[in-house]
């Protein structure tokens, strides 16, 4: 599996910026597709993650202010965010859990990087 990640950039505060996320690969079905962050010297944390079954997850720091929408015919999730703040700045990875004959497999895409600064 795949995970081809764009979108990020620079961006002033309260501005917004826009992630996709597209998947390719072999699998029964994707279960959950989602965006994880890592700010410098912090550990990655979960930002927003959607369900197959349109059930949607967000971190309590971007709640309100981020949106995931996915779109299970083009294996795709994208992540508008809108009302940056500098604390947002980090690099952004596309996660998916699919699932194929071995059973469930976690991938990460390479990582995109946001940076809100004035």
């Amino acid at each position: 599996v795949q995970l081809q990640a764009s979108g990020g950039g620079l961006v002033q505060p309260g501005g917004s910026l826009r992630l996709s996320c597209t998947a390719s690969g072999i699998w029964f079905y994707i279960n959950r597709m989602g965006w994880y962050r890592q700010a410098p010297g912090q550990q990655r944390e979960l930002v927003a993650v959607a369900t197959d079954g349109g059930s949607t997850n967000y971190a309590d720091s971007v709640r309100g202010r981020f949106t995931i929408s996915r779109d299970n015919a083009k294996n795709t999730v994208d992540l508008q965010m809108n009302s940056l703040k500098p604390e947002d700045t980090a690099v952004y990875y596309c996660n998916a859990d699919t699932v194929d004959s071995r059973g469930h497999m976690e991938s990460w895409g390479e990582g995109t990087q946001v940076t809100v600064s004035s």
